[in-house]
């Protein structure tokens, strides 16, 4: 027998409608949407097919783009990954392991903008004869080199400063995580690989790696997502000159420069392939790991 007013209850289909209806006006419409507007022309107003598609494969600007996408994606995810895992394993021995910590983590809590004002100061270049206002410059002149234009010598140069910035904002992000996980492993494993003569390079590639294995796949996917992305740093340092285009400015720019709808949506479309892969990767990972627990 049902009790007093139980039938009347609200199934849960209705406490996730809500949800459901802001994910349906503000994730899967505009999805749609952009996918549609990708096959049409720069005002939209005319179907072109995938011409967009095959112009964002071949302009000259869109493979740069590209270029420089793969350069971040090799560059940055090492250094950030790999800098993350460095200091995970070395500040485990140290008493002022919280400070520092916090120290690396604090450029995770300001703005990439931000990041990206900052580091523009720190690369500002002006003729030898100028006084120096940027620091790496002043530094460079003091020791009796010449300076050097950070952000516009291309094309590889000003690429690697502008990643300096995504590894400096992102290296404390890694940290935290991987070292969370390294002090979950077991302590008594570590003593018995030293007692019984294993090095420090030992114990670390046969116990920590494949301990940590999971957790720096983790870690590396949200990198390559963020890098696949990647658009603020970039935006406010050199808006894309002199061969640092990415493919989001260079959406942003067909977008709101250009008023090339049509290529800006195919832009994006390829984007979000680029980044399903990696997600999807992601989510599996999870619902292993939750299987397991």
């Amino acid at each position: 027998m049902e009790g007093p007013g139980r039938g009347t209850r609200p199934g849960p289909r209705l406490y996730l409608a809500p949800a459901l209806v802001f994910l349906g006006l503000f994730l899967v419409y505009p999805s749609i949407r952009t996918i549609v507007l990708s096959f049409y022309g720069p005002r939209s107003q005319n179907f072109v097919g995938f011409h967009n598609y095959l112009t964002a494969f071949t302009s000259s600007s869109m493979l740069t783009a590209f270029r420089n996408n793969l350069l971040w994606l090799l560059v940055f995810t090492f250094f950030s990954v790999g800098m993350g895992l460095v200091l995970a394993v070395l500040l485990d021995r140290v008493r002022y392991e919280a400070l520092v910590k916090s120290i690396v983590f604090l450029p995770m809590a300001i703005s990439y903008v931000a990041a990206g004002v900052i580091w523009k100061f720190m690369y500002a270049y002006r003729p030898a004869s100028a006084a120096q206002i940027g620091l790496l410059n002043a530094i460079v002149v003091a020791l009796g080199g010449k300076p050097i234009g950070w952000l516009i010598e291309r094309p590889w140069i000003n690429n690697l400063a502008l990643i300096a910035v995504g590894v400096w904002v992102w290296t404390g992000f890694c940290t935290v995580v991987i070292s969370a996980a390294y002090k979950g492993i077991p302590k008594e494993m570590l003593e018995a690989a030293r007692i019984d003569g294993a090095s420090e390079w030992q114990v670390f590639l046969r116990i920590t790696i494949p301990f940590l294995k999971s957790t720096l796949a983790m870690v590396t996917t949200t990198m390559i997502v963020f890098v696949l992305k990647v658009f603020d740093i970039v935006y406010v340092m050199t808006n894309g000159a002199y061969d640092t285009e990415v493919i989001a400015n260079r959406m942003y720019k067909e977008m709101f420069l250009y008023q090339n709808y049509g290529l800006a949506s195919a832009i994006a479309v390829i984007l979000f392939l680029l980044i399903v892969p990696f997600i999807l990767i992601n989510i599996r990972r999870f619902r292993a790991q939750e299987a397991v627990r």
